[in-house]
């Protein structure tokens, strides 16, 4: 081979692979920015038709106009979830009179055992501004699916089961898009501080 043809195969390697690595890029941000959010907005959060804690319809439109958290869990669970709620509670507290202007809503993955009902009377441990969500395993799969949520039921003694689950919480802007998991191990006033940024 000459010089010229391993000049030339050289050069074209080059541009093939810069041509590769642009619309690598430009395919990856286009995906994930399509939505104008941060990474990733465009692959989380979406539409969602349940009935809330008073048996009432929610949807995804419900919560749009303030920035607002979602939590996945269940009333059954021994500690995260109860956790995560009194951690958004305190965050709410901190929020004060601007926690109007913002939103907080649980929504369970085990719809079998959290009726309306059942998820009224568990938020009345925390703060009343928290709303819950649940629907039939169809409605409540499709909102696990909106948020790429992991669930799935484990069988204990005596017949009985628990449930695993992603325990993100998902901060949301004004128009229903993703931001960021919300970091609730702080002070509740430096995480207020930041979903203030969204107001």
């Amino acid at each position: 081979m000459t010089a010229r043809a391993s000049h030339f195969l050289l050069v074209l390697a080059a541009f093939l692979t810069g041509l590769a690595i642009f619309l690598g890029v430009f395919i990856y941000a286009t995906g994930q920015m399509g939505r104008g959010g941060a990474p990733g907005s465009s692959a989380i959060g979406g539409p969602f038709s349940l009935i809330d804690q008073d048996g009432k319809p929610i949807t995804d439109q419900d919560m749009k106009g303030k920035p607002f958290l979602v939590f996945f869990g269940f009333t059954h669970c021994p500690d995260v979830c109860p956790t995560a709620l009194f951690e958004v509670s305190e965050v709410l507290r901190a929020l004060g009179p601007d926690a109007d202007r913002t939103g907080a809503l649980f929504i369970t993955v085990d719809p079998e055992r959290d009726t309306p009902d059942v998820l009224k009377s568990y938020l009345s441990s925390f703060d009343p501004r928290l709303r819950a969500a649940t629907g039939d395993a169809a409605a409540v799969t499709a909102a696990e699916k909106s948020y790429r949520v992991y669930s799935k039921k484990v069988p204990t003694t005596a017949g009985d089961y628990t449930m695993d689950h992603t325990a993100l919480v998902y901060l949301m802007d004004k128009q229903g898009r993703f931001v960021a998991p919300f970091n609730l191990k702080r002070k509740p006033e430096e995480a207020a501080a930041e979903l203030r940024k969204y107001l």
